[in-house]
């Protein structure tokens, strides 16, 4: 697929919203513009984080848990953990 894009006042693109849509693009993405000799790609760059968060926080409330149920089940975790590592010392 190819776009005609137009630079505007202060250098500022316009994406299609077919393409913002398609590829779940939104106000304050961050992109790197990679300058390939004269061929300009521009690449989104995905900070998974955010994305991470939210993922945990919609499958925590799915679950019916509470935030004090996961750092509890963290600490039970640790504890096997280093159970298993003083076990095998």
């Amino acid at each position: 697929m190819a776009v005609t894009l137009q630079v505007r006042q202060r250098g500022t693109l316009t994406l299609p919203a077919k393409l913002r849509a398609k590829y779940k693009i939104e106000e304050g993405d961050v992109f790197t513009l990679i300058d390939l000799d004269g061929v300009l790609v521009l690449s989104p760059r995905v900070s998974i984080v955010p994305k991470l968060v939210g993922e945990i926080e919609r499958l925590r409330e799915a679950s019916g848990q509470t935030v004090e149920d996961l750092i509890k089940g963290l600490d039970e975790q640790r504890e096997r953990i280093h159970q298993e590592r003083t076990a095998d010392a």
